[in-house]
């Protein structure tokens, strides 16, 4: 040893070390530059949940992508968290630099001896620095920089911001980052409110998150850990022995873990505007204040009546239903049901999403385009009641079966009603009518009306059968639009958002009430008027429907598709409007109309909603008056008519001409022709006539069905008006064998048998007005069968002969359809005015033990019980009779038969005086 260089040695282990510093603090020097500022952190733009708010400042959801985040300052947190947090993760953490030279030392031990970076050492600053700023990743690098900005951070910072900004940012698990996430994430309350055993838990979470997650398999891990970071605050003086023996023995419950949201259909509804607005990443780490225009209270009563009005559909195979609720003033959405259950399962167990399941739950329906059915005929009719149409209430439509051009709607009941008044025809939902008032104003036109309501839709290829709802829309632009009649044709955008703060308290947007007058208020107070006149609809849904809300004045409409796909209800007051939806997902059909459907549920939300609010009135806008005009034509009376009504007019649409059917002709008595000049005084003779003539006099396809229910029905027309009255007799020459009159049908095909006194050269079979067939028979007696469904009920079978000489006869007889052991009301009849000793009908192919005929106010219920029926047997079937002496007090109600075995006829409307 004597004999080694030692100074050399000596010069080079200086060089060797000097170059190691210079080499540490090139380092130091090369990486810092590659730093952000620790100067920049308090004030940097941390990810923070976006949160969203009722209007009445309650949260109803935490919007949140990989993380969920809510800002605090170190005295909104709990002191027994805070020392919890520093006795576990860094008990020196007031003491050192930013470092842990005893934690590096025992970290490079480690890392040698696996040859691998496995050890942590890091104090809370570190940890702050590897979560907030750098990358995760286990590298010697990173280590590095770590350190360096440690150093410069608690070189710039003070103890105390740094602990906030720690846990401020730390991941806790669940996706909750930062302590007041994690308190409520877990325990569902603030930070400030944590318990000693609570902070203890939570402060054992940061180590290792995932693996310590109290739902996971290492809940006893945990508990371990929580006793290791309690005996450290006993060490380290924080807490007693017996603060510490507590906490252990505190039953502590953690939340499971679940998507904390209400009203979640409405929710989604706003993260969708907001991303569209203001993008994804935003929506998510933005830290947003929303604040929605969404009532909570109005939301429960809305969610209740959906469920439960579901629960009562599943019996007519409905298994969905839908609402949104909105004030008609400010287009503010105030409740939004996107199915009945969001929460649930699909229907039935094992069905394929999107093909065949009747309920799918997470579908907001609200927002999807469905079929309006009827509910979009107010459309038609406000459009017709404008100053570029002037038809009005009280105009006149033929309601007849009649061919649009490869397009003949039915009612639907399949009546024909011949001359009803345009509020007659909307209050009732006739079919026949409302498709002529469409096609007199122009498909365009009333599209166009659409489209100022605000419905977005693209109505393409609709055609006629629009105003019957032959083009989709959603619920939520129905209502909307619905809503713009509520609010005398102002236009307010419909808006779920009331107002949104940045996260640095900067609001983006605030709710601004902007109109514009989308219809002439006189055309919507005229449709309004319609809507909301329950007398006008009774004949067809009872007084006492869904759809009327006792002395509270409400406009509603009804909607039902094809089959019973879809069922709407839509209404509104002057500051409420609702629209309801009941259907299934995979528009498998339900058995039930919409008044039965989607009525109960639209009446049960908008009583609930309504209590206690005071009642008030539509107003009617300068303009409107009401004129005296003739019950049937809809025009100024003349000494001739018979009956008049007082109706609503606007000031451009009030009548100008005077009544039209109600013609007076000057005949002679003798000839019956009209008098001439040579007609004698003695023999001139006034005959009034009940002349009918279509909307479209000069269009045959229009005309000519009203001239055949008008002969049919026994009217006749003028001598000089070119129209050839039925001969007496003439039905004579045309003789059913078959089917008899009242005569059962139970099955189908069925037997039409004819005896016909003339050479035939054409026959038309008729059902209730409607050509359902022809033949051209070889002989004038003969038998053809008829394979056509039909409503359970009577109808109307008619022969139409035209004989080789060109004349021609009809007769008719009344057939009972009843079908798989059905029940049928043939007495009393739709709109029937029922008195004393009444015969009470019904009809069926089935023997039953008995049947019994009830009464109800409503289309539901279980009635009043009238009295059990006497049996007759009739031909394919039996007849069910039973005299009705005993009268309820005068009003509308409902007549319907029920058998033994369950069996229900149709509600029969019917009038009491």
């Amino acid at each position: 040893l004597k004999n080694l260089p030692w100074p050399k040695i000596g010069t080079w282990v200086f060089r060797i070390g000097a170059a190691g510093v210079l080499l540490i603090a090139f380092m130091f020097i090369y990486y810092s530059q590659q730093l952000p500022d620790p100067n920049r952190l308090l004030g940097r733009d941390v990810p923070e949940s976006t949160k969203i708010y009722a209007r009445d400042e309650s949260l109803i959801y935490e919007v949140h992508g990989e993380i969920k985040r809510t800002l605090v300052n170190l005295e909104d947190v709990s002191p027994d968290l805070i020392n919890a947090t520093i006795s576990a993760e860094d008990k020196n953490f007031y003491n050192h630099s930013g470092i842990s030279f005893t934690g590096l030392a025992r970290s490079a031990i480690v890392d040698i001896i696996y040859r691998e970076k496995r050890q942590g050492g890091s104090t809370i600053t570190q940890q702050f620095v590897k979560n907030a700023i750098l990358t995760r990743d286990k590298s010697f690098i990173r280590k590095i920089k770590e350190i360096i900005i440690a150093i410069e951070l608690e070189a710039r910072f003070s103890k105390d911001d740094i602990l906030k900004m720690y846990l401020n940012e730390i991941p806790y698990g669940r996706n909750a980052y930062g302590i007041e996430a994690a308190s409520q994430t877990y325990f569902n309350k603030k930070a400030s409110e944590l318990t000693l055993a609570e902070s203890a838990y939570l402060a054992s979470l940061p180590q290792a998150p995932s693996f310590y997650n109290p739902s996971g398999p290492n809940f006893e891990s945990l508990k371990a850990r929580q006793l290791y970071t309690l005996n450290q605050m006993t060490e380290l003086g924080y807490i007693t022995e017996e603060e510490k023996e507590a906490a252990l023995n505190e039953e502590v419950v953690f939340e499971t873990i679940k998507t904390a949201i209400v009203a979640p259909h409405f929710v989604q509804y706003v993260e969708t505007y907001l991303a569209e607005k203001y993008g994804e990443q935003t929506l998510q780490e933005g830290g947003y204040r929303v604040y929605t225009t969404l009532d909570p209270k109005l939301q429960e009563i809305a969610e209740r009546a959906v469920r439960e009005g579901v629960a009562r559909n599943i019996s007519a195979n409905g298994y969905n239903g839908s609402l949104v609720a909105m004030d008609p003033k400010t287009g503010q959405i105030l409740a939004m049901v996107g199915s009945k259950d969001y929460f649930g399962k699909s229907q039935p167990e094992g069905c394929i999403t999107g093909k065949t399941c009747l309920f799918e739950p997470n579908v907001n329906v609200s927002t999807t385009l469905q079929q309006p059915g009827s509910s979009f005929k107010p459309f038609a009719y406000v459009t017709a009641f404008d100053r570029n149409h002037k038809y009005a209430p009280a105009s006149m439509l033929m309601d007849v079966v009649t061919n649009f051009g490869n397009y003949t709607p039915r009612n639907f009941n399949l009546a024909e009603n011949g001359p009803v008044s345009m509020r007659k025809a909307l209050a009732g939902s006739l079919n026949i009518p409302a498709v002529k008032t469409i096609a007199l104003v122009g498909e365009e036109d009333v599209v166009n009306t659409a489209r100022d309501l605000g419905i977005q839709a693209p109505f393409r290829d609709c055609g006629l059968s629009l105003v019957l709802g032959g083009c989709d829309v959603k619920l939520v632009d129905h209502t909307a639009a619905y809503g713009v009649l509520a609010n005398e044709g102002k236009r307010v955008e419909k808006t779920s958002i009331l107002k949104i703060v940045s996260q640095t308290g900067e609001v983006l947007e605030e709710y601004e009430e902007k109109s514009t007058q989308a219809l002439d208020p006189q055309a919507v107070y005229q449709v309004v008027h319609v809507m909301s006149d329950n007398s006008a609809r009774a004949w067809v849904f009872g007084a006492s429907s869904p759809l009327q809300l006792g002395n509270r004045p409400v406009a509603a409409k009804t909607g039902t598709t094809q089959e019973f796909r879809d069922g709407w209800a839509l209404g509104f007051t002057p500051s409420l409007v609702t629209g309801v939806w009941v259907g299934n997902n995979n528009n498998t059909p339900m058995r039930r109309d919409a008044v039965v459907t989607a009525g109960p549920i639209w009446n049960q939300f908008m009583r609930e909603a309504l209590a206690d609010t005071p009642i008030e009135q539509f107003n009617r806008p300068d303009g409107i008056r009401n004129i005296t005009v003739d019950a049937v034509s809809g025009l100024l009376p003349t000494q001739y008519t018979p009956q008049t009504v007082s109706e609503v007019f606007a000031d451009y649409n009030a009548p100008t001409q005077y009544d039209n059917v109600h013609v007076p002709v000057e005949v002679d008595s003798l000839t019956g022709l009209p008098a001439t000049d040579s007609t004698p005084p003695e023999r001139r003779v006034t005959e009034v006539y009940k002349v009918f003539h279509s909307e479209r006099r000069n269009v045959p396809s229009w005309e000519d069905p009203v001239i055949a229910w008008a002969l049919g029905n026994g009217f006749k027309y003028p001598p000089n008006s070119g129209i050839t009255n039925p001969e007496p007799g003439d039905s004579a020459k045309v003789q059913f064998t078959a089917p008899s009159d009242n005569q059962i049908i139970t099955s189908l095909p069925f037997t039409i048998g004819l005896n016909i006194d003339g050479e035939v050269r054409k026959v038309d079979f008729l059902l209730n007005g409607s050509i359902v067939g022809s033949i051209n028979p070889d002989s004038s007696s003969f038998q053809t069968t008829l394979n056509k469904e039909m409503p359970d009920g009577t109808h109307t079978l008619a022969a139409r002969v035209t004989f080789t000489n060109g004349s021609s006869a009809t007769n008719s007889v009344r057939v009972r359809y009843s079908i798989d052991g059905g029940i049928s009301m043939v007495s009393p009849e739709s709109g029937d005015t029922v008195s004393d000793g009444w015969q009470l009908e019904a009809t069926s192919g089935e023997n039953f033990n008995s049947v019994s005929f009830y009464y109800s106010s409503g289309n539901t219920g279980s009635g009043t019980l009238i009295g059990q029926a006497q049996k007759v047997s009739s031909s394919g079937g039996y007849r069910y009779l039973l005299e009705w002496d005993d009268l309820p007090a005068p009003g509308t109600y409902r007549v319907f038969a029920r058998s033994s075995n369950g069996t229900v006829s149709t509600r029969v409307p019917v009038t009491i005086n």
